[in-house]
């Protein structure tokens, strides 16, 4: 009881100075826009470094101090104040824009008393510009010495205390704009996704790839093995889906004679939450004509070497304390060497439905009743080798039970041209040589909602539509869909996916 009090008078003595300044005629809210120079990143970078020797307490030491580009020159900055210190005729405050932090040097006899005073009365977490001359301080930082100073928005809420910061993980993620604030680290991560999406978009697009945009709200939602939200349109009184896929309206791109397309967009599907899955996420889908899955995996390799010596600089990066080499060629192995590899089954020599029974049940994979010998096989992977799949992986060749929209191989029909990208044991992305046999394709859609009827709800149904395109004729096609975000937590190591969204879902709090 006694912090909600003391939080209160806080908020309250915020309200009575806006209501003072108010009255004097200087409501900061009455700015409009603000004219600067200069950002903090501007202001430290380094035109040159020179030695010094400061005493301090009594103490003489040599310092290295750091000449700014701008010394000397007069410059406009705005920023939030983080900090302040001293308060007797000098005061040395630090204020944070997009670019990281600058220090204010604030003196009476430069500011003049009655401003000083004003200054005085400034908050952590007030929004402020200020005028004044780069130079370096005693100690070698780079500061401005004010001359005139400006609040431009009073903060009514205080930020979390300086030392101890924003570190309920539940908080950080319900407000973000505070956790920005506290957390230059987050700033970054966020800078840094921005840029993996713009080196995506670069390498793309110099690769002759066209960008394009697909519906979110569906009336079929098809393209993966996923729950969709549904909704109801009042306007035409039907229902509609929001979409689990990018895919099916690329391959009727493909169709249009559009020959490379991609879409970086939300998804939506229906499903829990945990470290590596949020409801609403980004995905990424392109389709090429002419090329199959190897072509995919050229693709994907050379676009994440490309990406990560983009934006970070080098081809190895460390997640979770585990380096992984993208400079080197990514290992290629199909799905049933890997089980073989990590559980000793070998599929090759199981080849009927109660045989693929009779292995589960001896090693303790579960499955269903609805489940056909390649839905165990997936199973056998999904328990034995994915976690072993650390450094970058294509995992080839699925069974065709798994994979409704993907050709067959023309020497072993029971599995398809299809790869998944690993990661880390996470699955990264997943591609295909696309079916384009229309009267395949129906029947897979057939057994598809077969599953569906049985019980499966991320089972597919027939698109009418995509039949139709497909009976029109799609040239033989690679395609392949990327996981941006799960991109991103590798990139720049985080440890969940609600690192990596600005505003991930979050469960509504109780009243």
């Amino acid at each position: 009881m006694e912090n909600t009090e003391q939080l209160s008078q806080f908020l309250q003595v915020r309200r009575d100075k806006l209501a003072e300044l108010q009255s004097e005629g200087r409501d900061p809210f009455q700015i409009t826009k603000f004219d600067r120079t200069a950002t903090s990143g501007d202001i430290r970078a380094v035109a040159r470094e020179e030695e010094r020797e400061i005493t301090m307490r009594g103490e003489t030491k040599r310092v290295i101090a750091k000449i700014s580009l701008f010394d000397g020159q007069q410059v406009t900055v705005a920023g939030r104040i983080l900090s302040k210190r001293g308060m007797g005729k000098v005061s040395f405050t630090h204020i944070a824009d997009i670019d990281g932090q600058i220090q204010l040097f604030v003196k009476k006899d430069i500011l003049g008393e009655d401003e000083y005073n004003r200054f005085k009365k400034l908050d952590i977490g007030d929004i402020v510009g200020a005028h004044g001359e780069v130079f370096t301080t005693q100690t070698g930082e780079i500061s401005i010495r004010v001359d005139e100073i400006t609040l431009l928005t009073k903060s009514l809420q205080p930020l979390p205390e300086k030392f101890h910061g924003m570190t309920d993980t539940d908080l950080r993620y319900r407000q973000r704009y505070i956790d920005l604030i506290m957390n230059e680290d987050v700033k970054k991560t966020f800078m840094n996704r921005s840029k993996i999406i713009a080196s995506i978009r670069s390498y793309l697009n110099g690769q002759g790839f066209l960008e394009v945009e697909t519906p979110m709200l569906v009336s079929n939602a098809g393209g993966a093995a996923a729950r969709p939200f549904e909704t109801h349109f009042n306007a035409l009184d039907e229902d509609f889906k929001l979409r689990i896929s990018l895919e099916l309206y690329l391959k009727r791109l493909i169709v249009g004679g559009f020959e490379k397309v991609y879409e970086i967009g939300r998804v939506f599907r229906n499903e829990g939450l945990d470290t590596r899955h949020n409801p609403e996420f980004t995905l990424m889908e392109l389709y090429q004509a002419y090329t199959d899955y190897h072509g995919m995996m050229d693709l994907t390799e050379n676009m994440y070497r490309h990406v990560a010596q983009e934006v970070l600089g080098t081809t190895k990066i460390t997640y979770n304390g585990v380096e992984m080499d993208l400079g080197k060629p990514f290992e290629r192995i199909t799905m049933v060497d890997a089980v073989k590899k990590y559980s000793g089954v070998d599929f090759n020599e199981i080849h009927t439905l109660d045989e693929a029974r009779a292995a589960a049940d001896e090693h303790h994979v579960e499955y269903e009743k609805r489940h056909k010998k390649g839905d165990i096989l997936n199973l056998f992977f999904e328990q034995f080798a994915e976690e072993h799949m650390i450094q970058p992986t294509f995992v080839m060749d699925h069974p065709i039970e798994i994979s409704p929209l993907t050709k067959k191989k023309p020497d072993n029909p029971e599995y398809v041209e299809r790869f998944e990208f690993f990661m880390n044991g996470w699955e990264m992305a997943n591609a295909y040589s696309e079916l384009n046999d229309p009267v395949d394709q129906r029947e897979r859609f057939k057994a598809q909602e077969e599953q569906l009827a049985q019980g499966d709800e991320e089972a597919n149904t027939t698109d009418e539509d995509f039949m139709r395109a497909l009976e029109i004729g799609m040239p033989p096609t690679g395609g392949i869909g990327f996981g941006i975000d799960r991109m991103c937590m590798l990139l720049t190591d985080s440890p969940a996916i609600r690192d990596v969204l600005l505003f991930p879902t979050m469960k509504p709090l109780s009243e």
